[in-house]
């Protein structure tokens, strides 16, 4: 059984028998954005799932990915579920379109993922600098010797199409 990993309170355990995201979380933990792609239709995928969900194929294998993209939604969080969150208050999450694969298969179908903006130092963006179609690139969060965790980082780039914020 594997060793609960503390994260804000919270234990993080990813069972041995877990194999998609054990061996993402050991990859992010080698500073690696990896999603599975395609042996079918070649198209990528996250999350890590079994099958592809476009052509129900089976076989993949793992890519990586530049972890650079737009953001293409988020939610600033004023009240945290979680009681680790609450000084962070308020909060950025993400939703991330990567650079692989904008577009495809579908405009509104594409490579997302999602987690908190931060800055380098990896303390929470503020959040009236998160605005959809800011430019961002991964950085990983070391929690154990098996186990990081990809968040966001705003970068210098300019931004790709419209730029919308909430109001306020």
């Amino acid at each position: 059984m594997p060793q609960p990993v503390q994260y804000r309170g919270m234990s993080l355990i990813i069972p041995d028998n877990d194999t998609e995201w054990k061996e993402f979380y050991a990859h992010a933990r080698a500073h690696r954005l990896v999603v599975r792609k395609c042996a079918a239709c070649g198209l990528l995928r996250y999350p890590p799932t079994h099958a592809c969900p476009w052509c129900m194929a089976l076989g993949w294998s793992w890519r990586e990915v530049s972890g650079r993209g737009t953001i293409y939604s988020y939610e600033i969080v004023h009240h945290a579920i979680q009681p680790g969150f609450r000084e962070l208050t308020p909060y950025a999450v993400v939703l991330v379109e990567l650079d692989e694969q904008r577009g495809q298969p579908t405009p509104d179908e594409s490579l997302r993922i999602i987690g908190n903006l931060l800055r380098p130092d990896l303390t929470p963006e503020a959040d009236a600098e998160v605005a959809i179609g800011r430019r961002v690139r991964v950085v990983f969060q070391d929690l154990a010797d098996h186990l990081a965790l990809p968040q966001f980082t705003l970068t210098d780039e300019p931004p790709q199409g419209r730029v919308w914020r909430l109001p306020g």
